[in-house]
């Protein structure tokens, strides 16, 4: 009768009691910052070495927990589907392997990230200026199919590589002159050169696009009160969607934003959902934990989330309701 009474007090006020979502431990110790999920969503792995392990490599646990095995004995940037290999070099090339057989090229990145299509088989990276004013600094966009020589598509002021829509079109950001002072979000077709401007803004973080390329969230912050906050785009068509929220956040799939609220009142982290297709938010519940410097993400099929826990530096791993 208590409870019933508590529940009813609790829907009344419009405060809606969040359940403790169960995790497991699946590594401990505090080794394990950055991990990150296998493609089929059954496993992560974490880069490791002595004296925990015998060698230094790119290691392997179940979602389930169990034995770590290493997966990769040498260290490098693999790719998300883990077809490749990338491994800068001292100078300005960087050597990529396909895993598949070994096939080597080199492209001169001077050590720059590679970003991937989701087919793998098309990369962008981009290459700035080393010295003088951040926003100033001019940066060099450029792509490749595997294989092949990159070319130049863009030339931006302070400018960053989001992510692929698909196999032709980059998300990017960046000035469109040095003397500018707003930066423009926007997707380039890297064959035919068209562009379409998503939004203006002093500056855009987080930029985290959806699985299928679809939608894209971001914060804009230090700018005016109309433009600041989080917000979700279609990155072909529709304005952009203020959510009133402030947190960390990841896409679960294709319509589905997952966000851990910023509290500065202590207790455990509450995980929330939003659904762009009905604009709507749903707590999931709380983790009964907080999550260690914003380490956390979603497993590639959306059921599963891991996070590096505040309480006591293990990796844990739930089932997303």
């Amino acid at each position: 009768m208590r409870r019933a009474a508590l529940a009813l007090a609790a829907l009344l006020s419009g405060v809606v009691e969040a359940a403790t979502l169960p995790s497991r431990a699946v590594l401990g110790g505090e080794c394990c910052p950055g991990v990150v999920w296998t493609p089929d969503s059954r496993a992560l792995l974490f880069l490791d070495g002595p004296p925990a392990r015998g060698s230094t490599g790119i290691y392997q646990v179940a979602a389930t927990g169990g034995e770590v095995t290493r997966r990769f004995s040498s260290v490098a940037f693999f790719s998300p589907a883990l077809k490749w290999a990338v491994r800068p070099g001292a100078g300005e090339a960087t050597t990529l392997e396909r895993l598949a057989d070994g096939r080597r090229f080199t492209l001169p990145t001077y050590g720059s990230d590679v970003t991937w299509t989701r087919s793998e088989t098309r990369l962008a990276y981009a290459r700035s200026d080393t010295s003088g004013n951040y926003d100033r600094r001019v940066t060099r966009v450029f792509v490749a199919d595997v294989f092949g020589a990159s070319r130049l598509v863009a030339t931006l002021s302070g400018g960053s590589i989001h992510g692929w829509l698909d196999d032709t079109t980059l998300l990017l950001s960046g000035k469109p002159s040095a003397g500018a002072r707003d930066r423009e979000l926007f997707t380039l077709n890297t064959g035919t050169g068209a562009r379409r401007t998503l939004r203006t803004a002093l500056g855009f973080r987080s930029v985290t696009l959806s699985a299928d390329g679809r939608q894209v969230a971001y914060t804009v912050s230090f700018d005016s009160a109309a433009r600041n906050g989080l917000w979700v785009q279609g990155t072909a068509s529709g304005s952009p969607r203020e959510l009133s929220v402030f947190g960390s956040y990841r896409w679960r799939d294709a319509t589905r934003l997952l966000l851990i609220p910023l509290s500065t009142a202590g207790g455990p982290h509450t995980l929330r959902q939003y659904d762009v297709t009905a604009n709507a938010w749903k707590t999931l519940g709380d983790l009964g934990d907080q999550v260690r410097l914003a380490d956390w993400s979603v497993s590639p099929d959306g059921r599963l989330m891991n996070y590096l826990s505040a309480r006591d530096g293990n990796v844990r791993v739930l089932t997303l309701p």
